[in-house]
């Protein structure tokens, strides 16, 4: 829950609250004026932390602080995020040999990297008649990163969608 939409001291439309003190004990289901006069004595405010429970949870405390600590786990939790990006390869089904292993070192250098990848095969014309050359092509690139010992999960096997034919490889788990 955000710490906007956090409701404190007056704000508080319940009419009785379960409390829980400064120290973390509970006090018990209280009405929230006479909860809000014992944040008042404390010199702290009456916020409700669980505004969906039967009463409402509220504690007495810091709002200021409080809402400091819940934006810094935020912000932690977001480095310790990872943003994986879907690169595209994109060929045609008369590749040649030595273009497939250049988009090959493409595809395991992004996998390396920790991006997913889309392999396309753009077909033209009559070439949609024979789309098993486009499932060849997709089957040579995956033995050809298996040849050279890259760590893959395949995430989609290849599949039309309109005039292409796509699979999705994402890098192995663990690996980086």
């Amino acid at each position: 829950m955000a710490t906007k939409d956090l409701r404190i001291n007056r704000q508080i439309r319940a009419h009785e609250v379960r409390v829980i003190d400064e120290n973390g004990e509970q006090k018990g289901v209280m009405k929230t004026i006479d909860a809000i006069h014992l944040a008042d004595e404390a010199g702290l405010d009456l916020v409700e932390v669980s505004p969906n429970a039967n009463p409402p949870v509220c504690k007495i405390l810091d709002f200021g602080k409080y809402r400091y600590e819940m934006e810094k786990k935020q912000r932690d939790a977001k480095k310790n995020q990872t943003v994986v990006k879907v690169k595209e390869i994109r060929m045609q089904p008369k590749i040649d040999r030595h273009d497939l292993e250049t988009k090959s070192k493409f595809i395991s250098e992004f996998l390396q990297e920790g991006n997913k990848v889309k392999v396309s095969i753009r077909f033209r014309g009559r070439e949609l008649a024979h789309t098993e050359l486009g499932k060849d092509v997709l089957d040579r690139i995956l033995a050809i990163l298996d040849e050279n010992g890259v760590q893959y999960n395949l995430d989609k096997a290849a599949f039309m969608e309109g005039k292409m034919m796509s699979m999705f490889v994402s890098p192995a788990k663990g690996k980086k």
